[in-house]
């Protein structure tokens, strides 16, 4: 169906993704480092002591998940949306999108690019917390098909934003509106058990919820969602979102003019 020139295509973006956030890590991989390390010291250490256990772990233990998802997800939608604007603003992904690269290609290539930096980050973290409590795995498989069903969501979301924004501008709205507050609320810090039943119901509104705590059952065992839930409807977001990234590349919405 697709011939060795269109793979070769695909390798090509990807590596020059990759390359772009090795280029500037000083921008892209130590700032998660250090943005983690506080809340490790801020959250885990000066005020976990206060709060003692968390659903029967240490309260470092129960939001090291949450904290690690909270990097994966911020920079793979981070690495997508910039990467992609930064090409659709100086018109070069025009020339791609005009070329003989399948459409299909062009997104998984960008797509994956941020997968591998949303990964790359989440494993920096992880070493990071590994110096402030004992890393323990209930579930690599769980563990490993979340992070990257998350990654590719958000690397995905990251272009859908990309294609619609018009300025500079518009790439942070959403990670400072939507992104900042709904992974805040989505179960981090804190077990949803401990809300009242009305915010309990409120909160299962908010989708990160269901990734940070399938994440965390891959971790620790538990979770307050059913697993089964949380992974059905990531890949039902995975599949809109990327139906309607695919759609918009193919139409060339928000990128011809």
């Amino acid at each position: 169906m697709y011939d060795k020139q269109s793979f070769i295509a695909l390798q090509s973006i990807i590596i020059k993704e990759v390359t772009r956030y090795f280029r500037i890590w000083v921008q892209t991989l130590l700032p998660p480092a250090i943005t983690m390390t506080l809340y490790f010291v801020i959250f885990g250490q000066l005020i976990g002591s206060r709060v003692g256990q968390m659903d029967g772990v240490s309260y470092m233990e129960y939001i090291t998940p949450g904290i690690i998802m909270m990097s994966v997800i911020t920079n793979s939608y981070s690495n997508v949306v910039s990467s992609f604007f930064s090409a659709k603003f100086q018109r070069s992904i025009e020339e791609m999108l005009v070329s003989p690269v399948p459409t299909l290609f062009i997104l998984l290539g960008y797509v994956l690019g941020g997968v591998s930096r949303g990964l790359l980050t989440g494993i920096i973290v992880t070493i990071v917390a590994a110096q402030f409590v004992e890393i323990n795995v209930n579930s690599w498989g769980i563990l490993l098909v979340v992070v990257l069903l998350t990654s590719m969501l958000f690397a995905t979301g990251g272009l859908v934003n990309a294609v619609f924004a018009k300025k500079f501008d518009d790439i942070s709205i959403v990670p400072t509106f939507i992104l900042t507050p709904l992974t805040y609320l989505g179960g981090v810090f804190y077990s949803i058990k401990l809300l009242p039943e009305f915010w309990q119901s409120v909160s299962l509104a908010n989708p990160i919820l269901y990734m940070v705590n399938a994440f965390r059952y891959g971790f620790l065992g538990f979770s307050d969602i059913e697993i089964s839930t949380a992974l059905g409807l990531i890949l039902v977001f995975i599949v809109g979102l990327f139906s309607l990234a695919y759609y918009l590349l193919a139409k060339g919405i928000g990128i011809r003019s």
